[in-house]
Parts: C-alpha cells; structure tokens; sequence
C-alpha cells in the first residue's frame, strides 16, 4: 500500500478510473457470489462415490474470479486509493482537512466525492466535505 495524499482535486481526477474499476469489481463480485452458492448446491448434492464433475469446474470458476477481483482491488492499492466494501462500493482515499488526516468517502453510483471521515469512524461517520474545502 502507499502512503499517497489527494487533494480533492486529484481524487475528482481519478474518481473515472475509480469508478470503472469499482464497478468490475462489483459485477464480478456477484457473480463469484453465485458460483459459489451454485457450487454449494451441487456440492451438497454429490455424493464421494459419485462424484458431480461440475462441482470441480463451479470451484475453478470461482477461484478464477477471486483471483479477477484480487487483482482488482491490487490496481485501486497502486493508485493509493482503499477498497472498502464488495456490497456498496466504498472506496476512501486518505486526504487532508484543516491540518488532520482524514479520508475523502465515495460510494459507487455517487456522481462525485462529496463525504470525508476521521479514519477511525468509517462509513458511519461520514460527514459532508465543508463548501469551503470543495473549492480549493
């Protein structure tokens, strides 16, 4: 991981590519989900002597998107940016407010960066970004 500090400016500017690979991840996310809770059903259905051949190929499916969706959240870590959900799509990217450490908050489907947190109060304390810091 980087220790890498945006600007607003400099995340607005990379919210596109954010954005892109978030919604990847998203996609291929559900669709790992369902490979896995098919995987479960045929599994569960097999029996050792009879072994069902999809179960292995649902598990090889699965571990390849895993793999899709690692890499996914590896290429948002070389741009400094923190992945932090698989279900919304968060995605915080360390800044600086007033002089203290904060993390500018996006959402997936948000038009823009609009929220900010203490690093320690995640999603929940998610708090407007100030007018005055949208305009520097």
């Amino acid at each position: 991981m980087t220790d890498k500090q945006f600007t607003l400016a400099q995340a607005t500017a990379t919210l596109p590519l954010v954005r892109h690979i978030v919604g990847d991840i998203m996609t291929e996310y559900r669709r790992w989900q369902e490979l896995v809770r098919e995987f479960e059903v045929v599994a569960a259905s097999s029996r050792a002597e009879m072994p069902d051949p999809r179960a292995e190929q649902l598990q090889r499916q699965a571990q390849s998107l895993a793999t899709d969706i690692e890499s996914f959240v590896a290429e948002l870590a070389a741009l400094g940016v923190q992945f932090k959900g698989y279900d919304l799509g968060l995605v915080d990217f360390p800044s600086e407010l007033d002089g203290r450490a904060v993390l500018l908050c996006w959402r997936f489907g948000e038009p823009s960066i609009g929220f900010y947190h203490d690093a320690d109060a995640g999603y929940a304390g998610r708090q407007p970004i100030p007018s005055a810091a949208l305009s520097r």
